[in-house]
């Protein structure tokens, strides 16, 4: 059984569609990323999930169950972090976790305080003093700390900081050692082939492709632009397999290297010398239009 799965799922909005026959399946004990631009479709999706807006058509289930007929007992089995929190302003992060974990049938305020501890956030501070960061973090926590058998995240390292961001990847680590499931959204490609199993890729409402974590990895790509002093032989970077996307003008050459931009780097100082060299990762939307062929969001 499939732990989330969505059948031809679709959600118009007045003439646009959110989302537009959307059929993916989550498998148990992974951990899914959901990957794409804004308004490409990911909190519409979520949001079916946990019944918080209804599909124009097709359907939505978790642990084989209706998502809006059964959403009482789905609710039980999941942590959700929405996109924006929305938290009540006059009073602590502390008393917030505590009516969460009321509504749960009770979890140790010492679970809680463990969780805030790793991810450095004051419990005692009220609501309306906390930064985005931080009341994110209040959120994060209260969808981990009752031990869901499915957490739903919606862009959770969206407002963290580098260190927010590791422990919130130990948390999700945790989950999956544990045999639990998790379904994350990102517009970070470099986040999803770092923490998940697979990666559905979603563009303008539609599903463009489902694969594994390991093959984003094998074909990631950086942009290269490097200046040379004087003249060089152009069929020697031609013929290298992981340089593709060749321009040249004059003595400067911008291209696509798949790996380590190092090795093309020592490659361009064998033929002349390197005046100016830059790399950079692509924009998700560059990617986008490489490896699955599809423009830029809107």
């Amino acid at each position: 059984m499939f732990v989330a799965r969505t059948e031809n799922l679709t959600k118009i909005y007045g003439t646009r569609a959110g989302i537009d026959s959307l059929t993916l399946e989550v498998e148990p004990g992974e951990v899914f990323g959901f990957l794409g631009p804004d308004g490409a479709g990911k909190t519409t999706t979520i949001r079916l999930f946990m019944d918080l807006i209804r599909p124009t058509s097709g359907r939505a289930l978790l642990f084989g169950m209706d998502s809006h007929a059964q959403s009482v007992h789905i609710r039980k089995l999941v942590g959700y972090l929405p996109a924006q929190m929305s938290l009540p302003r006059f009073t602590t992060g502390a008393n917030v976790l505590r009516y969460f974990s009321k509504l749960r049938g009770g979890v140790s305020f010492s679970k809680i305080e463990h969780l805030a501890g790793r991810l450095k956030v004051n419990l005692n501070a009220p609501i309306q003093r906390l930064d985005e960061a931080d009341t994110f973090k209040i959120g994060l926590v209260q969808a981990f700390m009752h031990d869901p058998e499915l957490l739903l995240l919606d862009e959770p390292t969206r407002y963290l900081d580098d260190a927010g961001r590791e422990a919130l990847y130990e948390l999700i680590a945790e989950v999956r050692r544990e045999g639990r499931t998790v379904f994350i959204s990102s517009r970070s490609l470099n986040e999803m082939e770092r923490i998940t199993d697979r990666v559905g890729v979603i563009h303008n409402g539609r599903l463009v492709a489902v694969e594994r974590a390991v093959h984003l990895r094998a074909r990631a790509f950086n942009k290269v632009e490097m200046q040379f002093a004087g003249p060089v032989t152009h069929e020697i970077f031609e013929s290298q397999p992981t340089i593709r996307n060749l321009r040249w003008q004059e003595n400067r050459l911008q291209c696509l290297v798949t790996g380590d931009p190092q090795a093309l780097l020592e490659l361009a100082r064998k033929q002349s010398e390197v005046m100016d060299f830059k790399a950079r990762q692509p924009s998700l939307e560059e990617a986008f239009s490489l490896y699955y062929g599809v423009g830029h969001a809107g």
